[in-house]
């Protein structure tokens, strides 16, 4: 048997390879931990005429490969002891261990590999060249930390080597310790009898930073905690996970009970119960990060923070409930030492971001502390994506019943909401502007705009003109809709930009929002003075504004115009990518609710009728060959009237008995679309059938592996839990967390919902699971493309999203990583992905497909590492001696191309803009709208410089894909939902059309992992119409929901016109369907004028306009005459 050997690449190869120009010394000492290497340097500098020359290095800096080397060469192969404190043990930095080992054994140099933290590792223990008694030794002396310990750290080494010192065994400092600014280490005790009345703050933050005295930033913090009226009080931890520590400090927490947490520890602290030692306090957590990273590297950065520090600080943390407050220091490096070559690195306070953390943290608290009557609450619905009838969007779910259900509920527990909650209708009316007025007189904004920072305070000068000048302004005041009911106020986010570029500014983060929404925000905040704000529904505008993607400066405009204010933000549980958008830039508490049920679509009409038929022909077979053949014709005939026969690709040459089983193919395949033909409304449980619906959707997903019973269970209980979890937020208290995910992939865990949404540790994406499923996926469109084609694609198109990427592990990085013939590299302890492996051809058995990578902005953001895996992958394999016919790649690369294969839009842009000004319908020829799509796609991401323009090469990879391929994971959505799939693939069909090619345009939906399926974008529109769009089912279940179904309608026929307006996809005999269906029909046109005319007249204007850029051709002649009089029954309504 021959073994064909796989190769690959690491991802520490992608760091930056550096010198740290020091020279050999005797004891050489590295250490993730900077406390280690502080409290080591102190020790000696204390007493260096006893001990041998010492040399300190931090391992973050040392991470490339050929930094390791060259620190060895240098400075290692000199010494006579070596100590490496690895945190995570052996595989976070396998290369440098393995290699400093190996060279100790040689050289007959004292070796201790130590762990760092309190996980043993034997395979450190393995690599050591001391007894395992010796490195325990010098283990403990390190864990336990501090100046004393360092320094018989050090003098135990120096014995060692031979010197003849007195040493004294590690000293055990404790696991909880007090800290008071002014007096140092404290015992806890003396904390928990203190008699301060004042709500307190609890502050938990790592041992090592007290026993190193780098605890500035926490003193600050404490400090302004205080000016804000609270009693700080400040403990300092081994790790929240230590089990000696949760008596003493649940005693502490008994006694002091705090009306708020400030936690500065790393990573998550869940026990083996899923609970953590912070939960007893039952109040909330702000995650609060001192950072790795300088403040100018913040400073400049779009991101904020770095991978490590999100995974850290953010990702990991949240998986315990934890709420990202802001990073309040940063790392400083003191002056070097000249005899150590060594700059100890400390934390340096930021005081503008500590102020706001203790404003925050106060605002939180006083939620602990105010009975629920006097609390002042404002609800905010969205206005995206603001187009007619479209206010109080909120993906999957009823806002208008949803706020009424809240209020109600809000009244049953206590707050003051006048004589009565307001209904259903009344918030309707309120998206109608048929309200009362909040009025924010111009010369208070005035004086709240003086306040904000002179960059942003040009900004909206320089964007919108003068504050007088704003649409909402009039009589020299802000006028605002409002529907108060008592301390209740419930508004609708004002439009962020003129209504002339209204969305395509919504997702644009280079523009600020315009003076009427900054207004609005401060006035709720500094003269209603609310205590919380609700934002209903993914997703509104204030998280999109522009700023950093986190641990946001005073200078971000969601702080600046939010303030410290607790968010409370309902988020359907299936899209974690825009959830954690509002989590992390909000700090806001994102609660998970359901996901409406699924059903299957069924047939109606004709279909059904056609249905009848073919099953009539099936009986027939074999017994009646007229009767047959009369079936057959009849069949086939209707087939091409109805338009069937062509969204099934039917040829008029084929066989009578081929036609009709294509047919029936295509007749069940619409049958089975899912589709949610209801929405959720907050709160409140679906009813017994469409329990029954989600229960079986579920149920389905997992191949009947989950018991009917514990799914139901769970469904039921999700009401009674989003109300809870709701009431529970606003009372100051804690909220558990819960994972985000789509329900119908059989994600059981997500429920019940009424959770602090969490996502997945992007380190460990793609994960194993995700690399099957991608490449089952990536075998699939091989499949239909060789189908269609005869031949495999040379150059395929994806498009990555972030929530898809949260949603499923990174199946579709996964899928793109098959096409080049590379899966990730795991450490098999942490499911950290670390590096690629290249499969041989031979094992391949295919040629290698040259992927290219179209990111969206927030994946962007969230991706930094599978950005650059990506890009590692296709350097290696570009860098393969194999043929051009077999590496498209390396063919590439021996024609000097560019090898950039991951593009999106500059730092700080959202979206792909194409189906934004396709839907302003102000647009003259579908070259401009590729045109858009190619200049919203600019930069190319991954390799040394992060990211750079590449237009150039963006538009050689548009002219060269053989197919674009967009994949679908869940069934709760489909491409007619929004147009944000019409965006990117409608956005790179103009654009490829615009550049001479047409490539395929594939959908992919991997909705049941194990059977992914592959069909053309105009396949799945034409079952998408004919299964949800045209349902009358469906049709039905959205009238019911009022205002809110007909926008969903509305959204539906929005994302048709944009496909059309696009792309090739849409047949004209949709068009027919759709305006048969929802304007033809008397019943359905006259409900929907009833419930939502707005909304109305923009589906008209959809109709009149693809009838006038002739995208549409009726069958029938009198369907100019239909719009004209639909037109004319609108204008009788609003005159009514």
């Amino acid at each position: 048997m021959h073994l064909l050997a796989t190769s690959g690449a690491d991802i520490d190869d992608l760091e930056q390879a550096v010198d740290l120009a020091q020279s050999p010394a005797e004891v050489v000492i590295l250490s993730f931990s900077d406390s280690d290497l502080s409290a080591l340097a102190e020790a000696w500098t204390a007493s260096a005429g006893d001990l041998p020359s010492l040399r300190l290095a931090s391992l973050k800096r040392l991470k490339h490969p050929m930094s390791v080397d060259l620190y060895i060469d240098r400075v290692v192969l000199g010494a006579r002891a070596v100590v490496v404190r690895c945190l995570g043990g052996l595989d976070y930095w396998r290369y440098g261990l393995e290699r400093i080992a190996a060279v100790c054994r040689s050289r007959n140099i004292l070796f201790a590999a130590l762990p760092g933290d309190d996980r043993a590792d034997e395979r450190l223990d393995a690599l050591s060249t001391l007894p395992l008694q010796t490195t325990l030794k010098l283990y403990g002396y390190l864990h336990e930390g501090g100046a004393g310990n360092a320094r018989e750290c050090l003098r135990y080494i120096a014995t060692l080597l031979g010197r003849d010192l007195p040493v004294a065994d590690p000293v055990a400092i404790g696991s909880l310790v007090g800290f008071v600014p002014d007096r140092g280490a404290v015992v806890v005790d003396d904390l928990c009898r203190s008699g301060d009345a004042r709500p307190a703050a609890l502050i938990t933050f790592y041992r090592a930073s007290l026993l190193a005295a780098d605890t500035a930033g926490i003193a600050e913090l404490m400090r302004a905690l205080e000016r804000e009226g609270l009693a700080a009080v400040a403990v300092a931890v081994t790790s929240l996970k230590d089990p000696s520590l949760v008596e003493p400090l649940a005693r502490l927490i008994e006694h002091r009970r705090p009306a708020i947490i400030l936690n500065a520890t790393a990573f998550s602290a869940l026990r083996d119960d899923g609970n953590t030692v912070l939960d007893i306090a039952d109040t909330p957590v702000l995650q609060i990060i001192q950072a790795q990273s300088s403040e100018d590297a913040w400073a400049s950065s779009s991101r904020g923070l770095s991978p490590t520090d999100l995974a850290m600080n953010v990702v990991l943390p949240e998986l315990d409930g934890r709420l990202l407050a802001r990073t309040i220091a940063f790392k400083g490096e003191a002056a070097m030492d000249q005899r150590l070559q060594f700059g100890a690195m400390r934390h340096v306070p930021q005081q503008d971001r500590i102020a706001y953390v203790a404003q925050l943290a106060a605002r939180w608290a006083r939620l602990r502390t105010l009975p629920a009557g006097d609390r002042r609450v404002a609800l905010m619905l969205s206005d995206y994506p603001a187009r007619g009838g479209r206010r109080g969007y909120a993906v999957g779910l009823d806002t208008s019943a949803s706020a009424a259900a809240i209020a109600a509920l809000l009244a049953e527990a206590g707050y003051d909401l006048g004589d009565a909650a307001p209904t259903t209708e009344q918030v309707e009316a309120l998206l109608r502007d048929e309200s009362d007025e909040l009025i924010v007189p111009l010369a208070v904004y005035r004086s709240r705009l003086a306040l904000l920072p002179g960059d942003m305070q040009r900004a909206l000068q320089n964007n919108w003109g003068a504050a007088d000048a704003d649409p909402a302004c009039r009589d020299g005041a802000f006028r605002f809709r409002v529907l108060r009911t008592g301390k209740l106020s419930i508004l609708l986010q004002p439009d962020r930009g003129s209504r002339a570029d209204r969305k395509s500014s919504y997702h644009d983060t280079a523009v600020p929002p315009r003076h009427a929404y900054v207004a609005l925000y401060a006035h709720l905040r500094e003269v209603e003075r609310i205590d919380a704000l609700i934002h209903l529904g993914a997703h509104g505008t204030l998280e999109w504004l522009p700023g950093k993607a986190l641990a946001l400066s005073r200078d971000c405009w969601p702080e600046a115009v939010l303030g410290p204010l607790p968010v409370i933000y309902p988020f359907i549980v299936n899209n974690p990518g825009e959830a954690m958008q509002a989590k992390r830039r909000l700090a806001a508490l994102t609660l998970g609710h359901l996901t409406p049920p699924l059903s299957q679509a069924g047939l109606h009409g004709p279909l059904l009728e056609l249905e009848g038929l073919v099953e009539e022909y099936a009986e027939a077979d074999g017994l009646d060959k007229r009767r047959l053949k009369l079936l057959e014709d009849e069949i086939i005939a209707r087939a091409w009237q109805s338009g069937l026969a062509a969204d099934c690709g039917l040829e008029r040459t084929m066989s009578g008995r081929e036609a009709i089983a294509q047919l029936d193919a295509q007749l069940c395949d619409i049958k089975e679309l899912s589709v949610r033909d209801r929405l959720h409304v907050f709160g409140q449980a679906p009813d017994a059938a469409a329990n029954a619906l989600l229960c079986d959707a579920i149920v389905a997903a997992t191949y009947g592996a989950v018991d009917r019973t514990s799914v139901d269970a769970r469904i039921r209980a999700s009401a009674s839990a989003e109300r809870s979890a709701l009431l529970a937020g606003l009372d100051g208290r804690r909220v558990a967390a819960g994972p985000a995910g789509a329900p119908s992939r059989g994600r059981l865990d997500v429920l019940p919902t009424g959770r602090n949404l969490t996502a997945i540790d992007p380190r460990a994406i793609p994960t194993r699971t995700a690399v099957l499923v991608g490449a089952r996926a990536a075998d699939e469109v091989i499949r239909r493309y060789l189908q269609e084609h005869g031949d495999y694609p040379r150059a395929l198109m994806l498009d990555l999203w972030a929530s898809a990427s949260l949603r499923t592990g990174g199946d579709d990085l996964a899928q793109a990583l098959a096409y080049l013939g590379a899966r990730p590299r795991w450490d098999h302890n942490s499911n950290r992905v670390t590096g690629i492996e290249i499969l041989p051809l031979a094992v391949l058995g295919r040629p290698r497909i040259d992927a290219t990578l179209r990111i969206s902005g927030l994946f962007r953001d969230l991706f930094e590492a599978q950005i650059a895996l990506f890009d590692l992958a296709v350097q290696t394999v570009a860098a393969r001696d194999e043929d051009d016919a077999d590496n498209p790649l390396a063919a590439a690369r021996r024609r000097g191309e560019s090898l950039a294969r991951v593009f999106g839009g500059a730092p700080g842009s959202y979206g792909a803009v194409a189906a934004d000004l396709a839907l302003g319908m102000t647009w003259e020829s579908r070259a401009e709208l590729g045109a858009a799509y190619l200049d919203a796609t600019d930069y190319s991401f991954g390799g040394p410089h992060d990211h750079v323009p590449a237009a150039d090469a963006f538009r050689a990879r548009v002219r060269g894909a053989d197919a674009l391929v967009h994949t679908q994971d869940d069934r709760e959505r489909d491409l007619l939902d929004g147009e944000e799939v019409a965006d990117f693939a409608g956005g790179f069909a103009a654009a490829a059309a615009s550049l001479g090619a047409s490539p395929a345009l594939l959908h992919l939906d991997t909705s049941r992992p194990d059977q992914p399926r592959a069909r053309s974008f105009s396949e799945e529109i034409a079952r998408v119409v004919r299964g949800r769009l045209t349902n009358p089912r469906w049709l039905a279940g959205m009238l019911r929901h009022g205002h809110r179904g007909v926008a969903e309608i509305a959204q539906g026929v929005d994302a048709l016109y944009a496909f059309a307006a696009t792309s090739d996809t849409v047949p004209e005999h949709l068009f027919d369907l759709a305006h048969g269906a929802l304007l033809r029909d008397g019943a359905v046109f006259e409900a929907m004028i009833d419930r939502n005319p707005a909304a109305v007249a923009a589906i008209v204007s959809r109709f009149e306009d693809v009838l006038k850029r002739r995208l549409w051709v009726p069958r029938r002649n009198a369907v100019a005459d239909e719009l004209a009089a639909a037109r004319a029954r609108l204008a009788t309504e609003a005159a009514s």
